[in-house]
């Protein structure tokens, strides 16, 4: 019996973030399903270890720099990626979390929180766009996060632009759903990655917590008591990448352990 076809044979994907955590996760998922994966992001060190992990597994990747939050070097790294042929698999995961209680947050934090985590999918989605309504559909998904979809403390300006993500991800799914491509967000609870390590010293930092009291804080909010794994996450979105995943448009997927059960 001949073997399966890797149901994203074929396929080019962008994932922006790319050398570490989910975005990490995403890209070998997304390559051992058989996408060549543009890992896009602003440490290229990092990246290019990334890339050496999927071909050594036979896969294919490039390597792209840019800062999501400059427009212009996006548009150069999405060209770049491009020159393969035209991208239909956007993983819009590029993030940054900052804390601190809402009273000593300065507007620098707010900006840079919007900046990153809001504004930089607007950057890449209209910078990648094109090629998916030129190849004649695609799918997009958005890395929110159960912030995006519920509160927590001392992430007031992190929580609006998971938010605004969320918001744009509908948006855009019945703005695009006409034209083939489907758009979806996947909402984690707290996952285990530098990303998360690096909020967590910020809170020691800002509230006088030790580490192991504002672990157990952050894991408290789910009712698996757990930090999630990048994978985990990366499985949701191919999945969402995948053809058995057509109808699936608009939607807000919370991976965080019953946290916003209902």
């Amino acid at each position: 019996m001949a073997a399966a076809t890797p149901p994203l044979q074929g396929k080019i994907a962008i994932v922006t973030g790319a050398g570490s955590g989910i975005g990490r996760a995403a890209a070998l998922r997304l390559a051992a399903a058989g996408a060549h994966v543009g890992l896009l992001g602003r440490d290229v060190s990092s990246l290019q270890a990334v890339s050496r992990v999927i071909e050594q597994a036979g896969a294919r990747a490039t390597v792209a720099q840019a800062d999501v939050t400059d427009r212009a070097a996006v548009d150069a790294a999405v060209a770049e990626i491009a020159k393969l042929g035209p991208p239909t698999l956007l993983i819009n995961n590029a993030g940054a979390g900052r804390s601190a209680p809402f009273d000593r947050m300065t507007v620098d934090d707010w900006n840079a929180m919007l900046a990153v985590n809001l504004t930089g999918v607007f950057h890449v989605t209209q910078a990648v766009l094109p090629h998916l309504l030129a190849a004649g559909g695609g799918r997009i998904v958005n890395v929110a996060s159960a912030a995006g979809l519920k509160g927590y403390p001392y992430i007031a300006a992190y929580a609006a632009a998971k938010h605004g993500v969320v918001g744009l991800t509908r948006a855009l799914a019945v703005e695009l759903a006409g034209r083939n491509i489907t758009v979806n967000a996947v909402c984690p609870g707290y996952v285990d990655t530098p990303m998360t390590q690096a909020t967590l010293k910020n809170i020691v930092q800002k509230t006088g917590r030790d580490m192991n009291a504002a672990r157990e804080m952050i894991e408290s909010f789910s009712p698996q008591k757990r930090l999630f794994d990048p994978d985990e996450v990366a499985a949701t979105i191919v999945y969402l990448c995948s053809p058995d995943a057509h109808g699936i448009n608009g939607q807000a997927i919370a991976i965080c352990g019953g946290e916003l059960a209902v």
